[in-house]
């Protein structure tokens, strides 16, 4: 990581920027940011290159990008890096891994061979985020979307009825015991399930990133690398249930928008992606780290998320899963402190 006390352009990365919330984040960025270089970081690259082409014409910034990036694949991550490193760009100021997935109808893999929504929310963006610090000039900023669902069913924050995430050790996560889970719930409440459990395991991955970048002098007061993480809320019509059924889908895109009258926690992702972009860019959130955002109201995540020996398991299994080699991983040797 580079310091860097000029005003010059920044490059922000944000991946899953094609669609959804992560194109409304581009969109807000590339407009209260002209100066800004977006790269959209998606595995569909047809869809990307329409979705920048649309970005270009709606905020007037041409220096909006697609760069091919699938988060089931540590060789597609690791070779977007080194295209990425190869390449005179802005200087890296900011990550924001919105990229997501949610299976619900079986267990598929990725192509390492791990649990698919475990390995695209968490590994993936685990991998990316290691890979890129490298390449990050502070002051920089890196941003996980996670979701309210990582708390219990209990919480007042739940908006709708998800299974509690169960975190017992990242391993079994990526290698799940079929035998034990198929004979206790049905496949869509385990996929529901691995989804909040992998949201949790976001909240755990950042405030961990955020510890180690201050503990070993990366991130200091002068030249801060922030690490925070963003509930966008609940936001009917994205593609996060396309895996569900038809009538769940149904609902989804034509009757739960209608909650957003009345319900708080129910937004567009128009708002979201507004909200995602402040956060990225608003002086007000320079020095802010390992914190948890709703919208852009600063409050306490689950008491789950906390659990500093959770955190580092899932941490230093993670860097074994996905291969990082010590010079590849700041803080490889860190013990609890």
């Amino acid at each position: 990581m580079t310091t860097q006390t000029s005003k010059s352009d920044k490059t922000v990365i944000i991946t899953g920027g094609n669609k959804g919330l992560g194109y409304y984040c581009a969109k807000a960025i590339a407009t209260l940011d002209p100066n800004s270089h977006v790269i959209i970081a998606s595995r569909n690259q047809k869809e990307a290159a329409l979705s920048v082409k649309r970005l270009i014409a709606q905020t007037g910034n041409k220096s909006i990008e697609a760069l091919p990036l699938d988060l089931a694949s540590t060789t597609s991550i690791r070779t977007f890096v080194k295209d990425f490193a190869a390449s005179n760009r802005p200087p890296l100021r900011a990550i924001v891994c919105n990229a997501g997935i949610q299976v619900v109808t079986g267990t598929t893999y990725t192509e390492d061979g791990f649990e698919t929504t475990f390995g695209v929310n968490h590994l993936g963006h685990f991998l990316l985020v290691n890979l890129l610090l490298r390449h990050l000039v502070s002051p920089a900023r890196i941003v996980f979307v996670t979701s309210g669902t990582h708390f219990p069913n209990s919480s007042p924050n739940q908006t709708l009825s998800m299974p509690s995430p169960e975190y017992r050790n990242a391993k079994l996560l990526a290698f799940p015991d079929l035998a034990s889970t198929q004979k206790e719930e049905d496949a869509y409440t385990i996929g529901r399930r691995r989804y909040t459990t992998s949201k949790l395991c976001n909240i755990l991955c950042a405030y961990e990133l955020s510890h180690r970048l201050q503990f070993q002098g990366y991130s200091t007061q002068q030249h801060p690398i922030t690490v925070n993480t963003f509930d966008p809320g609940l936001m009917p019509g994205t593609g996060i249930i396309r895996d569900y059924d038809l009538i769940k889908r149904f609902a989804w895109t034509f009757l739960l928008p209608g909650f957003r009258l009345f319900a708080p926690y129910v937004n567009t992702p128009n708002k979201s992606g507004k909200d995602l972009a402040k956060l990225i860019l608003d002086p007000e959130f320079a020095g802010v780290t390992g914190k948890y955002f709703v919208g852009l109201r600063q409050v306490p995540s689950s008491q789950e998320s906390y659990d500093r020996k959770k955190a580092l398991e899932l941490w230093e299994t993670s860097i074994e899963l996905v291969n990082l080699t010590p010079n590849q991983n700041h803080g490889y040797k860190l013990m609890l402190n």
